[in-house]
């Protein structure tokens, strides 16, 4: 088994850095440039200004992205590959094929940025900090199928998993997939952090009855869909410890098969997390809108 904190190389020093930009969770987007990265050390706030228009306020805050302000209760999240950052931008340097993803959403439940699915395959490509990430799989009973899909999945882009235990976690700087039923996975921690809203989890998605339906809430927390039989769940989310932990998860074994499909970049792209009924995918936080098919 890989031990955790054995970071590896994410790849090669002149690899360029992607620096996406968009509205409202992902919904819209506004721009993505590709840059060829600096040789020198360069910050966060370095970045932002040679590759977008942008407009940063004194003590750090930043105000306008390509000309997209901040408006009333919202503000920018960042997520470099896929992981949530509040570190200082003159304080955080940029490393080789990193995604930074600037998101200007709602902060009425949400005010600390966790994780995100939609820079899959990060953050397993390039992990964090300039160095690749130990991964852990967890798979719990009767999900064979799903377990192996998601193994597939990330061997498919060059990712080593270690088999552990449903339960024993990964440790602080190892990224983990949990691959089960609801039901099974609820007494993880970040289930934990799940069934207590999106402000604690960033998930905008809750099971109920016992794990047989999955409510889609919208950015103000309210239930907008309930699925039921079959319907999965494919999210990230991370305590203020740890490094993120992705929930691969439904409210049946079909519903984790179905979330475990849905591992790939373009069912997942650009999407903070996603739902999964049959051949429809939902965009979360949820709309009443038709779904992302």
């Amino acid at each position: 088994m890989m031990l955790a904190g054995c970071g590896l190389a994410s790849g090669s020093k002149n690899e360029p850095v992607t620096v996406t930009v968009t509205r409202d969770f992902g919904s819209e987007h506004v721009a993505t440039v590709t840059v060829p990265r600096k040789q020198s050390s360069e910050s966060m706030k370095q970045l932002l200004s040679r590759s977008l228009r942008a407009r940063v306020a004194a003590d750090g805050t930043v105000e306008s992205i390509d000309g997209v302000p901040v408006g009333s209760r919202q503000r920018w999240f960042r997520y470099v590959n896929g992981t949530g950052s509040t570190s200082l931008l003159e304080l955080t340097n940029v490393h080789p094929g990193d995604q930074v993803w600037w998101d200007l959403h709602s902060d009425i439940l949400t005010t600390t940025a966790r994780a995100v699915v939609g820079a899959y395959p990060e953050p397993f490509e390039h992990g964090a900090g300039g160095r690749r990430l130990p991964t852990t799989l967890g798979c719990g009973t009767d999900v064979d199928a799903a377990c192996k899909q998601v193994a597939a999945a990330l061997a498919a882009d060059g990712v080593k998993v270690a088999n552990s235990l449903l339960g024993t976690g990964s440790g602080q700087d190892s990224l983990n997939v949990v691959v089960g039923t609801w039901k099974e996975i609820e007494g993880e921690l970040v289930a934990t952090l799940v069934d207590h809203g999106p402000s604690a989890s960033g998930i905008y998605a809750r099971f109920t009855d016992g794990g047989a339906m999955l409510q889609l809430l919208d950015a103000q927390g309210r239930v907008v869909r309930t699925l039921g039989a079959a319907s999965g769940l494919v999210a990230a989310t991370r305590d203020t410890q740890s490094e993120p932990t992705w929930l691969i998860t439904g409210t049946d074994a079909a519903g984790v098969t179905a979330a475990a499909r849905a591992l790939t970049p373009a069912r997942l792209r650009r999407r903070f997390a996603v739902a999964v009924s049959g051949s429809d995918t939902f965009a979360l936080p949820a709309s009443f809108r038709t779904p992302v098919r």
